[in-house]
């Protein structure tokens, strides 16, 4: 997968580049594009250097005008690994973070990512840091995404927490891809199913139900369920109500999601269920792990990376662990400690952190070397959920096809028993 040998740049991007309130942007004249679509610089200057351009106020007012609402605006998944990567890769190569946003952003399609791009490196060489500027996207750029930046910022290794942020984007991305992949044969049969079977209801089953009513017969009780059914598909003013209640229903829960005892629930589920509920732990556990192993390799305090690992999470009952943790690490006790004790009051009936974890991170504690510990632990947990995936996916084909043939074997049967019995029927 995409985060799978990964490994960490033996000369990390000083703090000064990490820090977005320092960066100020320099004009240099362009030269040219490098293999990954960069820009570059003579030769004198570093081969493979991003060339900054200066945004002109007239230009920037102007393209600004054809995006509206762009603290709302979405982008594809593929632009925001695109730009993670590109950026991890210039920063790595020395170039300044201004610099190399005004880059990436004359080589970007023109659109709202664009936009974006040319607003944030505005917002940097204003003062702001590059954390503060991303997190006025909420739609681009997701809390996980926000926390790991600062992350980066705190421990001066932007390019590497890019590196890692890039990797897990792809690893979405790719697992997202195969989900499509594994529906895309049941969803396909699904649909020649629906347009068969609404043939038969609609067009076929009426002129039996002529048949059998001017001979005084029963339908099946099958057949009747499904005339049923399909005189309410063919009522309008019942489909008007049936979709005015769906869209509400779908508008409250959207809401109540929104709320804190929504997400205690929501979140609940996703930790709970079978199979699916392993794969979401064990996917916050490697980015906490990998995060912690980051930050404290570069000498981040523990309490600062906890803080991040919080923000990271994106669950009710990992944040309250991790904020339970920060609270204990403040009252003296050790991090490993500190976990058990805010397990403890969490309530979920399953352990968030599994005893193997932390006896690791008992053992990385006594010896000095937390953070190569954690970086192990993450190493491993990716390769398990990695494993996981495959395993889950390859198994959502066949349970899709077996339900859709349930389902449509059954229509089918309702469907063809009045043919079986039409010559009965004619014969009284």
């Amino acid at each position: 997968m995409a985060l799978e040998g990964t490994t960490i740049a033996e000369n990390p991007v000083s703090a000064n580049q990490a820090d977005g309130a320092t960066f100020a942007g320099k004009g240099l004249p362009e030269q040219g594009r490098d293999d990954f679509g960069m820009l570059k610089t003579d030769d004198n200057l570093g081969s493979g250097q991003a060339v900054p351009k200066q945004w002109s106020s007239g230009e920037l007012s102007r393209q600004t005008r054809t995006v509206h609402n762009l603290h709302k605006a979405k982008v594809k998944q593929a632009e925001l690994i695109l730009f993670t990567t590109q950026l991890s890769v210039m920063l790595d190569s020395g170039v300044v973070l201004s610099d190399a946003l005004d880059a990436i952003a004359q080589q970007a399609e023109h659109g709202a990512f664009r936009m974006i791009i040319i607003e944030v490196s505005e917002k940097v060489k204003g003062g702001d840091d590059f954390s503060k500027a991303l997190s006025a996207y909420p739609k681009v750029f997701d809390s996980m995404f926000i926390s790991m930046v600062e992350a980066s910022e705190a421990s001066g290794k932007m390019s590497e927490m890019l590196n890692v942020l890039s990797g897990y984007l792809n690893f979405e991305a790719e697992t997202r891809k195969r989900v499509k992949g594994a529906l895309t044969y049941p969803i396909i049969m699904a649909l020649m199913a629906v347009a068969a079977t609404g043939t038969l209801m609609f067009f076929v089953l009426p002129r039996f139900m002529g048949i059998y009513e001017a001979k005084g017969a029963a339908l099946p009780k099958l057949t009747q369920i499904l005339v049923g059914f399909s005189k309410i598909l063919g009522d309008l003013q019942t489909m008007t109500v049936i979709m005015t209640i769906l869209v509400f229903s779908a508008m409250g829960f959207y809401y109540w999601a929104g709320t804190v005892g929504g997400r205690r629930i929501i979140d609940f589920i996703k930790i709970r269920t079978p199979v699916l509920g392993t794969m979401f732990v064990d996917m916050i556990v490697t980015r906490s792990m990998r995060i912690m192993s980051t930050m404290v390799d570069t000498g981040v305090s523990l309490l600062d990376s906890i803080e991040v690992i919080r923000g990271a999470s994106n669950n009710y009952y990992f944040q309250r662990l991790w904020a339970g943790t920060d609270k204990k690490i403040r009252d003296g006790y050790q991090l490993s400690e500190s976990i058990i004790i805010s397990q403890g009051t969490e309530g979920t009936q399953t352990e968030l952190i599994e005893q193997g974890i932390i006896q690791m991170l008992r053992a990385g504690e006594k010896s000095g070397k937390l953070g190569e510990v954690c970086d192990k632990i993450s190493t491993f947990y990716e390769k398990k959920l990695e494993a996981s995936i495959k395993h889950v996916t390859s198994l959502i084909e066949p349970i899709m096809i077996t339900i859709l043939g349930a389902i449509i074997g059954t229509i089918a049967i309702g469907l063809l028993m009045p043919v079986f019995r039409i010559s009965t029927v004619i014969a009284h």
